[in-house]
């Protein structure tokens, strides 16, 4: 991949010809019917397939992955359709990449974690590459459609909600039609919420599809407000730069997490609602903590946002998982969380002693990831 700001332009070569004033017109004539007619001859002879000059260039999408900084929880439909909800997310730069093609081939090349060749889309195992396909009726057959990327899925990073982002973004792209990120966001929720009942919510996807430092505010009447924080330059380097971002070697799938927290939700649990209140609560204190430059305060809104999120399932933390985030507080955190659903992923701290938290985190086995964040989202590379 070239650099993720490059600016990337086609080039078509060209060629000229000039009159040297010596062909003789007769020869000229009778060379171009001669081409004309072995070009119609190997039209004839040769399958369509094989016509490379018809197909349609490679595009490469790029979705960015994500953290919460406050609120997280409050976007699932369930409570937000009831209570309403918000959080704060920042994406990263750290990324997933789709790429697709047309090939001479009479059916469906699918990579991703396997590999699939299919004739029909019906046929298709993977759920969000079939549904998306559906959605925005791509056909193939002739297609290679391939993802990758920066970090692995199941690390509580938003990873689905930007696969599906990107890859419709690259489906628009085929159709050579345009897409607005809230257009875009919206299409990735309802394949996600709608068509297959994940029970998610609706950050991941409008994170990827908006980039930046952005607040959104998840409405009964299932809209969603989006705008950036409102915090200066120096104040958002200064964040990117005191957090600090570990993994714990544990992968999960966000949805058996979810899924106690929706259940319990739907059935006003009286214990999931309240922690849930508290939790947006603590979110928009946290976007006051920002946009006020204030980030010490920040860093112990974390603190406390994980001891709540903690109380919602038992899945959410283990032994290892608590040992690390007491070593950290010990070594100049001010506060953190695990990223995502929980039970996994990576770790979240926000620090004024970077060197010395690094140190003891290394100490322990742990593997940093730098994190910067991203002002792009999803976009066609």
């Amino acid at each position: 991949m070239t650099a993720p700001h490059a600016n990337r332009r086609s080039r078509r070569a060209w060629t000229a010809g000039g009159d040297s004033g010596t062909a003789r017109l007769s020869y000229a004539t009778t060379a171009a019917a001669s081409r004309r007619s072995r070009s119609a001859t190997a039209a004839r002879l040769a399958p369509a397939a094989s016509r490379w000059q018809d197909f349609r260039a490679l595009i490469i999408g790029r979705s960015p992955l994500r953290v919460s900084l406050g609120g997280g929880g409050t976007d699932l439909p369930s409570y937000y359709r009831e209570h309403g909800g918000f959080l704060i997310a920042a994406a990263m730069t750290k990324y997933v990449y789709v790429s697709m093609h047309e090939t001479p081939l009479s059916e469906m090349l699918l990579r991703y974690s396997q590999i699939e060749r299919v004739k029909e889309i019906s046929e298709i195992r993977h759920p969000i590459i079939r549904e998306a396909l559906q959605l925005t009726d791509v056909r193939g057959p002739n297609i290679e459609i391939t993802s990758m990327a920066d970090i692995p899925s199941g690390t509580g990073l938003g990873s689905s909600g930007s696969f599906a982002t990107c890859l419709l973004k690259v489906l628009h792209k085929f159709k050579r039609q345009n897409i607005h990120p809230r257009e875009l966001a919206e299409m990735a929720c309802h394949i996600e919420i709608e068509v297959l009942k994940e029970p998610i919510g609706k950050q991941d996807q409008y994170i990827a599809a908006f980039g930046g430092v952005t607040v959104f505010e998840f409405n009964r009447d299932d809209s969603v407000s989006a705008r950036p924080v409102r915090a200066s330059a120096d104040t958002l380097d200064l964040l990117e730069d005191s957090l600090i971002m570990v993994s714990t070697g544990f992968y999960r799938a966000a949805g058996q997490v979810l899924k106690e927290q929706d259940d319990r939700t739907r059935t006003a649990d009286p214990a999931m609602v309240s922690n849930l209140h508290y939790v947006k609560e603590l979110g928009q204190r946290s976007l006051e903590a920002i946009e006020s430059g204030n980030l010490t305060d920040l860093g112990r809104l974390m603190d406390e946002h994980w001891a709540h999120k903690k109380k919602r399932s038992s899945l959410m933390s283990n032994p290892d998982i608590d040992r690390w985030y007491a070593l950290a507080m010990e070594n100049g955190a001010l506060g953190g969380k695990l990223i995502g659903a929980g039970g996994g992923g990576f770790l979240l701290f926000y620090t004024e002693q970077k060197g010395r938290l690094r140190h003891a985190l290394r100490g322990a086995g742990l593997v940093e990831v730098n994190l910067g964040f991203d002002y792009e989202g999803t976009k066609i590379l």
